[in-house]
């Protein structure tokens, strides 16, 4: 039996995963029982982890990196005639509950580890196929949030069950049918960041605060952290002291609308805040790791930080310092290197696409 094993979707996930791992070897070592090894499973379907693979292996903060080749439902043709609204809601729950039995059964091949050999199972992001699978085997594991107070924002578990959501709960209770965010049957809780904010409740969250995690590392945990996810930290290094002694605005992208749509909110982004306090900045826009507008040709004026890391880790950079930091829907309350934080949010986003695609939690019917 293996000690524990983190399924992760995003560079983020993997970020917070080490800060569990160091947290529990660390209280473990405290109370002298041995830490024990985690497994550190890398899921290939929304994310390209790239050369990160390597240096997690070589980390030592995990006892083996593998990779996962999750597939969507839509990889499945049988499943599209299961997923259509056919108007009659008894009709639509027979119809979710065998797309809930056979999807899992469909994606079992693709499952690259045993999972019943492992204690404890934490899953970010269990809306994804992982989640389905796991609760369909009848294996317990343990839920995260999938980005720092995503839900917040957008209660995804209530959105996409928005009407019935008590009669859909209670058949998720049972596993009859899968819904993410602490509303499985086979989900034990659902670890968040802080429960005050989130505007619905759910029986199963508890709080660990990001924050808390991130205060107990050392030095030497912060130095295995950058190695781990800048390839090359001297090249981060000159890109980030461009500018020393002029303000500084870092402006964070996000997969959002269409590419061309994208490029407009950024190109409007780049104008609107290339100054402060009325002097010309030097603007840098940190790429989402799955955004792939090539902003190197987009915009030759601006420099660019590579999306192969989570932005977290500029917290690490000694003597790092933005005087302002610009973000649409990305959540920047961990963020300490910046004087100035401009969060946009919907009322930004209104002006680029329709509200009702942003506007989760407006929507949500009981």
């Amino acid at each position: 039996m293996h000690e524990r094993i983190y399924v992760c979707h995003t560079f983020y996930h993997v970020y917070v995963a080490c800060l569990k791992e160091f947290h529990i070897r660390r209280e473990r070592e405290a109370g002298g029982v041995a830490a024990g090894s985690a497994t550190l499973v890398l899921s290939k379907m929304s994310n390209r982890f790239g050369s990160m693979v390597q240096r997690a292996e070589k980390s030592g903060i995990f006892e083996e990196v593998i990779e996962f080749d999750e597939k969507e439902d839509t990889f499945f043709p049988e499943l599209k005639k299961l997923r259509k609204d056919t108007g009659n809601l008894a009709r639509n729950m027979c119809n979710r509950i065998r797309f809930c039995r056979r999807f899992p059964q469909l994606e079992e091949p693709y499952v690259p580890v045993d999972f019943r050999n492992y204690g404890d199972i934490y899953v970010f992001c269990d809306s994804d196929p992982i989640g389905y699978y796991l609760n369909y085997r009848k294996i317990r594991y343990h839920a995260l949030e999938d980005g720092l107070n995503c839900i917040r924002y957008g209660d995804t578990a209530r959105f996409d069950n928005s009407g019935h959501f008590r009669l859909k709960a209670f058949l998720a209770s049972k596993g009859l049918i899968f819904i993410q965010n602490g509303y499985a049957r086979s989900c034990i809780d659902m670890e968040v960041n802080d429960i005050s904010i989130l505007p619905y409740p759910c029986p199963k969250y508890v709080e660990q605060p990001r924050e808390a995690l991130t205060e107990e590392l050392t030095r030497s945990e912060k130095d295995r952290l950058l190695q781990l996810f800048v390839a090359n930290l001297d090249e981060l290094q000159a890109k980030l002291d461009s500018g020393r002694g002029m303000p500084r605005v870092l402006i964070l992208s996000e997969p959002l609308c269409d590419l061309a749509t994208r490029e407009r909110i950024f190109r409007d982004l780049v104008t609107l805040y290339d100054t402060v306090n009325g002097h010309r900045a030097i603007v840098m826009i940190k790429q989402h790791p799955r955004d792939y507008l090539d902003y190197a040709a987009k915009f030759p004026d601006v420099i660019l930080l590579d999306g192969t890391f989570p932005m977290e880790m500029l917290n690490f950079i000694p003597g790092l310092c933005f005087d302002r930091l610009v973000s649409v829907y990305t959540v920047v309350d961990s963020l300490h290197f910046v004087k100035e934080k401009i969060f946009l949010g919907d009322d930004f986003m209104d002006r680029y696409e329709d509200s009702k695609i942003h506007r989760i939690n407006e929507q949500i019917r009981n």
